[in-house]
């Protein structure tokens, strides 16, 4: 696939600075102008795993322990915990000092409404949940939870930082279902989220919280440490034209763009006055993901039949042409962690033999059901990534039709359990972050927990099973054994095919002094 034909011509590149919107220059000290990969569409972090909603969360909410940057859990919000009864009472307490945007202090009742809204839709959470028999506050500053068997995890799953956060909220928001989105942006979070300037496909603005108390101590690391805010405002600019926002970030209109497209990194790197680096080293996982609940791909042996045909590299050579920028032969876990393996990849993602695809799609059973494949347009990875799957999955033999949508309504619409001649979906391209796919605990695209999972809905008792065994074990060589039978059980299920890692530079103007590492955060960010 040609890129530069895909992102609308190399012609534009060389006069990016003419064709852009003009934006007003940033005002020196005061203001952060950023610039999103994709609009914010959602705003709740419980009621969707989108990222740009992930990173939104983490402006406006706190959390009670932070991830540090070797996936420690680290107190946040708690001055500590106390574990007692051989490892099954905990008593969380808060810091002092800790107020809501509202300006009503933090208690223990927001922080236990918040955990149990969060748990309802979270992987990890359920996991916690399910052997917590009362969670209650001791008192206005202690969270008590006493459980019926030891959950050593406890710290680590309040502090993950992907697909969704377990973002404390006062309790009269934190009592909204789950599943519907809460009606106002409060928090104790470093930002204040202003409501009134947010419009969507356009920008999202945010200010200094002034009553925010900083953890005292440390450094900042991952989502740990002190969250000090140096800007008094920090505003997201949505600019899906990549040549437009390249333009605005070298005449300074912008400070920060999160993902520039593949081809126009060289150019940026040109320019002195901008720098590029790569911040996330557990980089990101574009997938196609499957409606396992729907026709056709509720059939397992066409679903496996799909994820025998896959050649990961053409998925990232669509990606980029730059073979540094990604890698391939990706299983179920985040390469580099404890936990990856190569189980049951000898015979998966080499080069694609469409004979031999097309007999596998057949023999399935495959009746020529259509297959609603939507594709985000607007998006700089998983419009490439798509595209890709769309024309292999015709190449194979199955009906089709590719449907073209921004993400915000992709992000929308992959909540629906329709069929396809009802609004519903087959399989869309997605991204899970190196974060959501550390290890068993955490991840939810190889969960198999039907309803209760991530956006496609299988189930698999096995695999359910051998999760379990896993949060279980203490042992790192038994973890990691378990963690290949949970891999060659993925391939089975095939619920989702991983197509490679990529690892997305950022850009920023080199009068921005303290990006950390990881996902965008906007604490520690400074003018120098």
């Amino acid at each position: 696939m040609n890129r530069r034909q895909f992102l609308g011509g190399a012609s534009a590149l060389a006069f990016a600075p003419l064709a852009m919107p003009r934006i007003g220059h940033a005002q020196a000290g005061s203001t952060l102008r950023f610039v999103p990969f994709v609009d914010l569409s959602l705003l709740d972090p419980i009621a969707t795993t989108a990222t740009p909603t992930r990173n939104h969360a983490m402006m406006v909410f706190d959390t009670l322990y932070g991830l540090d940057g070797d996936f420690r859990p680290q107190p946040q919000m708690v001055d500590g915990h106390v574990v007692e009864n051989d490892g099954k009472l905990w008593r969380l307490t808060l810091r002092e000092g800790l107020r809501f945007h509202d300006g009503e202090p933090v208690l223990a009742r927001d922080c236990i409404a918040s955990i149990r809204r969060w748990a309802a839709r979270d992987s990890f959470g359920q996991a916690m949940m399910a052997v917590t028999e009362d969670l209650s506050a001791a008192d206005d500053r202690t969270i008590v939870f006493r459980l019926s068997k030891p959950f050593p995890l406890l710290p680590a799953a309040l502090a993950k930082a992907s697909p969704s956060i377990c973002a404390i909220m006062p309790e009269r928001l934190a009592k909204t279902d789950a599943a519907k989105q809460v009606s106002e942006m409060v928090g104790s979070g470093p930002f204040r989220f202003l409501h009134d300037q947010h419009m969507a496909g356009a920008r999202a603005a945010y200010a200094r919280f002034d009553g925010y108390v900083p953890r005292q101590g440390g450094t900042p690391s991952g989502t740990a440490g002190p969250k000090v805010v140096h800007f008094e405002r920090v505003e997201w600019i949505v600019m899906p034209d990549v040549s437009a926002a390249a333009g605005a970030l070298q005449a300074g209109e912008a400070d920060w763009w999160e993902t520039p497209s593949p081809d126009l990194v060289p150019l940026l790197k040109r320019n002195r006055n901008v720098r590029v680096e790569v911040k996330d080293r557990q980089g990101l996982t574009p997938i196609l993901r499957f409606n396992c609940i729907q026709p056709p791909f509720d059939n397992v042996a066409l679903r496996r039949a799909v994820l025998g045909a896959v050649s990961q590299a053409d998925f990232m050579q669509a990606y980029s042409s730059d073979p540094e920028t990604w890698r391939i032969k990706l299983g179920m876990f985040c390469p580099g962690t404890p936990m990856a393996n190569d189980a049951g990849m000898e015979k998966l993602f080499g080069e694609t033999n469409l004979a031999a695809a097309r007999a596998a799609v057949q023999a399935s059973g495959y009746k020529g059901e259509k297959v609603a494949f939507m594709l985000p347009m607007d998006h700089p990875v998983s419009a490439p990534i798509g595209q890709v799957g769309a024309d292999l999955l015709q190449r194979i033999g199955l009906n089709v039709e590719v449907q073209a949508v921004d993400t915000g309504t992709l992000f929308q619409r992959r909540n629906s359990r329709e069929p396809v001649e009802k609004g519903g979906w087959s399989v869309f391209p997605s991204m899970v972050s190196g974060l959501n796919i550390l290890d068993p605990a955490v991840t939810s695209v190889a969960r198999g927990n039907g309803l209760k999972g991530w956006y496609g809905w299988p189930e698999s008792p096995e695999g359910e099973r051998l999760r379990d065994a896993w949060l279980e074990e203490r042992d790192l060589g038994a973890q990691q054994k378990l963690a290949e039978q949970i891999q060659l059980q993925a391939w089975q299920d095939a619920t989702f095919i991983p197509t490679g890692q990529i690892f997305q530079p950022m850009a920023w103007r080199r009068d921005i002094d303290g990006v950390l590492d990881g996902f965008v955060k906007f604490w520690n960010v400074r003018r120098a």
